[in-house]
């Protein structure tokens, strides 16, 4: 059985793994700006524990505006193993329940919900998320 730390030795790289209910919003918009920010010197992935058909409209909208195209991403389900193999795992403020594995760092992010919400307050929440990677990026590759 892989912990989070034999994957990171494995990799040589951190993993962390951002989760939402639906990741379709949050968790997509996070993972995004991680894979931007820090290229493969992150292992990065997403997941909901009930996964939407799609990613939200206005979150592609507002992500594509600052260069970030969603179109090859889809919701994918929260599985254990994902969370096993996790350096930092991140909840999205959305009251998600993780299994809890010794040597994992979970945090919870409080940040609105983009679904249903205009355009102007998606901006502001995707503006939140990227200086939140920003701060992380940071503090893993310090």
């Amino acid at each position: 059985m892989k912990t989070a730390g034999d994957l990171h030795a494995v990799t040589g790289r951190p993993s962390v793994l951002f989760v939402c209910v639906h990741n379709a919003g949050r968790s997509q918009m996070a993972a995004a700006f991680l894979r931007r920010r820090a290229g493969d010197s992150i292992e990065v992935r997403s997941a909901g524990t009930t996964p939407a058909d799609e990613i939200q409209p206005t979150v592609r909208e507002a992500m594509a505006e600052v260069g970030i195209d969603l179109a090859d991403q889809t919701p994918k389900v929260l599985e254990v193993e994902a969370v096993r193999a996790a350096d930092v795992v991140i909840t999205m403020g959305c009251g998600d329940a993780c299994p809890v594995f010794p040597g994992t760092r979970y945090l919870d992010w409080e940040l609105p919900d983009p679904a249903g919400r205009p355009i102007e307050e998606v901006r502001t929440i995707r503006d939140d998320i990227d200086g939140r990677v920003a701060d992380l990026v940071a503090e893993l590759t310090g």
